[in-house]
């Protein structure tokens, strides 16, 4: 029964990385590469570790949590007016990012890929949620809300409750419910007041 709530929560996440496309050729939104590409490869890690470590279906969301940015990454090159300019935080926490991959590479064990590859994820993630809090304008909440969405499944679906079932999908689940706050936030201090 939960396969079909995962596979439910995959296509929902893949209708919001296309509305996050569309921005993108329309220029309306603009990707940071680094982080994009950072977000499509480290999922597919922690995809990876997790399913050497028994999960299953709870693998599915992360795996579709890295397919998406993939998508994005390699759309961002189509409009070039679609493209955020790079600074030294994209740069240093790219390296950082790559850092901790090469970290889980050497250990070669499934908890400390995950782990590893959540504080490279949230590194990758730095640069996009100060250009988010600097200018909203230019990303769209589709992929994070679907995201958020998505993890949901992935909870739903746990049935190990082991680290490299359950660590991956809270993390995402997080980031995206943040990311979703900083974008939407000029929005959601005006209706509290």
């Amino acid at each position: 029964m939960f396969q079909y709530l995962v596979v439910l929560g995959a296509i929902i996440q893949l209708v919001g990385v296309l509305s996050y496309i569309r921005g993108t050729l329309r220029g309306e939104t603009k990707p940071n590469r680094i982080t994009w590409l950072l977000w499509g490869v480290i999922p597919m890690i922690a995809t990876v570790a997790s399913l050497s470590d028994g999960v299953r279906w709870a693998a599915l969301p992360v795996f579709m949590a890295g397919l998406g940015p993939l998508l994005i990454f390699a759309f961002s090159f189509v409009n070039q007016n679609a493209y955020w300019k790079l600074g030294r935080l994209d740069y240093v926490c790219g390296l950082f990012s790559v850092g901790a991959i090469i970290l889980w590479a050497v250990t070669k064990a499934p908890a400390a890929a995950i782990i590893l590859s959540i504080i490279a994820d949230a590194l990758a993630a730095a640069p996009t949620l100060v250009k988010a809090w600097h200018q909203p304008e230019t990303e769209k909440i589709g992929p994070y809300l679907a995201g958020f969405i998505s993890q949901l499944t992935a909870i739903a679906a746990f049935k190990l409750f082991t680290l490299s079932e359950i660590a991956f999908p809270i993390y995402l689940l997080i980031i995206n419910a943040t990311l979703f706050l900083v974008i939407k936030k000029d929005t959601l201090f005006k209706l509290s007041r």
